[in-house]
């Protein structure tokens, strides 16, 4: 429900090769020719950016690389960002490495965010009386981001935590917010994201993902069975907005030994719509899409 691409699909450290030294992914904020943008501001937030699991350390000359500083700029930001207190500079080996700081602003974040208050009641309540892990996760661009879980006795994947990030098209809450969406939107959205197989279940090619997404709108809900992680069978609602945008993703998360497939969405999708039609803030499930796929 990224980083990202677990072979065996059963923990996301145990990831396909990851390049310590490329560059940073710049994000799709505009820079050239967009006179209120504070470029220091951006490169600041690239160096915090560009500590990961890959580098939980770096030293000053990788930081310039990776960013694409030169080393003076490079020193510049981290004496201020150490300063601020976001990095720490170890005193014998000169490497840096992000704070408990850091965490500052996605506290902020969840202690302020209106749809999470809204939903935690509804939240709480599934997870007492399913007793199955229950996330409620939200779309950013081309991933789903998790903002709360409640985890199961019976979880597979302990190390998705809040914050972690995974792909919309194989996954139950992204497919459940991207068939709320207009469809020119989706199709733009999918025109940008990195489509391949996790596991041999996943829907990844183009139409069938389009045809998978126009079914979901129909239903109501989504489903991923073992598409990002082995033995992990996982259902999904969008909460909607005033609008009828999707503004979030409830889903239910539920270990293949247990329950088959079928089981899984007989059982739980109605639960999952429920709550997210509840939490929705029309106060009831948005209408299918009326626009088809071609």
């Amino acid at each position: 429900m990224a980083p990202r691409r677990p072979s065996s699909r059963q923990s996301d450290t145990e990831s396909a090769t990851i390049d310590a030294d490329a560059p940073v992914k710049e994000g799709g904020t505009a820079r050239a020719g967009d006179p209120l943008m504070v470029m220091s501001v951006e490169k600041a937030f690239r160096v915090l950016n560009a500590f990961d699991a890959a580098r939980p350390t770096m030293s000053l000359t990788q930081i310039a690389s990776i960013v694409g500083l030169d080393k003076s700029a490079a020193q510049r930001f981290t004496h201020t960002l150490e300063k601020l207190g976001y990095l720490h500079k170890d005193p014998e080996t000169k490497r840096f490495e992000l704070t408990v700081k850091t965490l500052d602003l996605g506290h902020h974040y969840l202690r302020g965010n209106g749809l999470l208050e809204r939903s935690m009641p509804y939240l709480m309540h599934l997870s007492k009386t399913t007793e199955e892990t229950i996330n409620l996760t939200m779309l950013d661009d081309t991933e789903i981001v998790f903002v709360s879980r409640f985890m199961s006795r019976h979880v597979l994947n302990t190390d998705v935590v809040i914050g972690m990030r995974m792909p919309a098209y194989c996954t139950a809450p992204g497919v459940a917010m991207l068939s709320r969406m207009p469809m020119e939107e989706v199709v733009a959205l999918i025109d940008r994201m990195d489509l391949h197989p996790f596991t041999p279940n996943t829907t990844w090619k183009r139409e069938d993902l389009l045809a998978k997404i126009e079914r979901s709108a129909g239903l109501g809900y989504a489903t991923a069975f073992e598409e990002y992680y082995h033995g992990d069978l996982s259902i999904a609602a969008a909460v909607v907005g005033p609008a009828g945008m999707p503004i979030g993703a409830i889903n239910i998360a539920v270990s293949r030994s247990r329950f088959t497939p079928q089981e899984a969405e007989e059982r739980f999708a109605p639960l999952v719509v429920a709550a997210a039609s509840s939490i929705s803030t029309i106060g009831r499930p948005t209408p299918p899409r009326k626009n088809t796929l071609r």
